[in-house]
């Protein structure tokens, strides 16, 4: 790949690299877990990256990449994550501290959002990101009346989860 290919890209997921910490922590329950699922989000992105044709946003082609990979190795596994060698020094981007305490005050809706399922959990995280239905829709390849549908009855489901 060529060098202006790959400055385009560490560019990219610098400016984006937020909403695949947030991703990680949906689908992880630990740092372990978050930091190779991020590292494998990355390397997906990377492999991936000569295909982005730039027809929607990197960061709605980032969400889906970041979100097939999350769904699929969930899915697979939840103790561990295969993942394959990076050359670490070449391609290193400082990762930005993910600091938890700052956001104590949604543990409880994470908790709760973990108890939904792999779709209803990512249709959650894009909406909290203010995304509309129109990318949600996109993204996750479904149309824009099934998403805003399932986004309302999520909120109520969510709505029974945290107060019973």
């Amino acid at each position: 790949m060529s060098n202006e290919l790959e400055k385009s890209f560490v560019s990219q997921l610098k400016e984006n690299q937020n909403i695949i910490h947030k991703i990680c922590r949906l689908y992880t329950h630990d740092d372990d877990e978050h930091n190779d699922l991020f590292q494998e989000i990355t390397i997906q992105l990377w492999k991936a990256f000569p295909k982005f044709r730039g027809e929607s946003k990197f960061s709605t082609w980032a969400y889906r990449v970041a979100l097939n990979t999350a769904i699929t190795l969930y899915r697979k596994s939840t103790k561990s994550i295969s993942t394959i060698e990076f050359e670490t020094g070449r391609h290193f981007i400082p990762q930005e501290e993910y600091n938890y305490e700052e956001e104590e005050h949604i543990k409880l809706l994470y908790k709760a959002v973990h108890q939904l399922n792999d779709i209803e959990k990512a249709l959650v995280f894009m909406y909290l990101e203010d995304k509309d239905y129109t990318e949600i829709a996109e993204t996750l390849g479904i149309s824009e009346v099934n998403a805003r549908v399932k986004m309302n009855r999520i909120k109520t489901k969510l709505k029974q989860i945290i107060n019973p």
